[in-house]
């Protein structure tokens, strides 16, 4: 059973995770690349369906490059505290296309908590067969 101090640590780490990638989300959704990139940290490890890069510019030129029209749906399946200031997400997320089909994948990212709100400071994309 859950005490009231877990249960409180557990909604607070769901409402970071959902702060930023609600903000994450929008910016997808809208197809702004550059704005997707401000949600992460200056020097965020991201690593989507093609190589991995490190920092905003990386992230802003992945966006980019998927097609208009698509739109992200996430559901959180787990999180965890890692440090103050600093949570574990681990995500379901269809992508939808208005040519193709769903794009189920799974997500693990960390937030972290800056003068900026929550940012994202890594980004994993896991597409299991």
């Amino acid at each position: 059973m859950m005490n009231t101090t877990t249960a409180s640590t557990a909604a607070a780490d769901e409402a970071a995770l959902r702060d930023v990638l609600d903000r994450w989300k929008v910016e997808v959704d809208a197809h702004e690349p550059e704005r997707v990139a401000a949600v992460f940290t200056q020097d965020a490890i991201f690593q989507g369906l093609h190589p991995y890069s490190i920092g905003r510019p990386g992230v802003a030129e992945y966006y980019a490059s998927q097609p208009l029209g698509m739109k992200a749906e996430y559901k959180i399946l787990h999180t965890r505290r890692i440090a103050d200031g600093l949570v574990l997400g681990y995500l379901s997320v269809d992508f939808t296309f208005t040519d193709r089909p769903t794009l189920q994948v799974y997500l693990s990212i960390l937030a972290k908590e800056n003068s900026d709100g929550w940012l994202i400071d890594h980004y994993q994309v896991s597409k299991l067969a």
